[in-house]
């Protein structure tokens, strides 16, 4: 794994002398925030050797290299989910890969279905812990020493310090802000209504299926993490509608320019 992992960096390195800061994941519906960035050069992940690739309808693929305001960036404009079929190991690479390139900060995002009562589609969460014992742990195997330890700690896999700047920056830009608990599983499919129960019970106010295995994989490297989730569903059993990709896309959409202002206002206060 370590030697896919550096000959993915060393493809990249070849191909462009930049060393970003953060490393921003776009999930569903704001793909096109990597388009108003300043951008240095694009590369997509097909060229990358050894690289997974996204079967998922309108993720594009490929990594956004640039700038939001002075603040070297580097964008995942698409990312691979355990559901397509990929080895765990597979859909963190790209997190570790972010890391060998010089990030310090991750910030992650996604769109969730709300099990929160108090949620509503259209809401933002900023994700404050997580719950990803649905899917296998991207630590599972030989420990890659030049990562991390074999037993990192995850008492705080999203920064305190970040949770404070989302805060302030949702609050500078008038946008109303949720906390809460984001729940991993596997997908491909919706939960059924006694799923979403048993994740609410956990604790739970948000569930999907991406974004905690990422999470896991940064904070093993020491990197330091946040998350906020569109809420663009009511999880199943609570409301009276079947579950629809396209309402997923749809609601993320409509919410995108609130997101897009709250992500550029978090990165140049980060």
């Amino acid at each position: 794994m370590m030697q896919k992992l550096m000959t993915c960096a060393e493809s990249v390195k070849a191909r462009i002398d930049f060393r970003p800061t953060v490393g921003l994941v776009l999930g569903s519906g704001l793909g096109n925030y990597a388009e108003r960035i300043q951008t240095v050069q694009t590369i997509e992940y097909s060229e990358i050797q050894g690289f997974p690739t996204s079967t998922v309808k309108g993720h594009k693929g490929r990594f956004v290299f640039g700038y939001v305001g002075n603040i070297p960036v580097v964008i995942m404009q698409g990312r691979v989910h355990y559901y397509e079929g990929y080895a765990m190991s597979d859909v963190v690479l790209p997190t570790r890969l972010m890391g060998l390139l010089g990030i310090h900060s991750l910030i992650l995002t996604n769109a969730a279905g709300g099990i929160n009562p108090n949620f509503h589609p259209g809401d933002l969460m900023m994700i404050t812990d997580q719950i990803a014992c649905g899917v296998p742990s991207p630590l599972i195997g030989p420990n890659l020493e030049a990562l991390g330890t074999r037993f990192p700690d995850m008492s705080e896999i999203y920064s305190r310090r970040l949770q404070a700047v989302v805060r302030s920056a949702a609050q500078n830009c008038g946008i109303p802000l949720q906390e809460g608990v984001y729940v991993q599983l596997t997908g491909p499919n919706y939960e059924t209504p006694a799923e979403v129960r048993m994740c609410r019970g956990w604790g739970g106010d948000a569930v999907g299926m991406s974004t905690a295995c990422e999470a896991m994989a940064a904070r093993h490297m020491g990197l330091e993490v946040c998350g906020i989730s569109c809420i663009t569903n009511l999880a199943a059993g609570l409301s009276d509608r079947q579950l629809d990709h396209k309402e997923v896309q749809q609601t993320a959409d409509r919410t995108a320019a609130a997101f897009e202002k709250l992500i550029t206002q978090l990165i140049l206060t980060m």
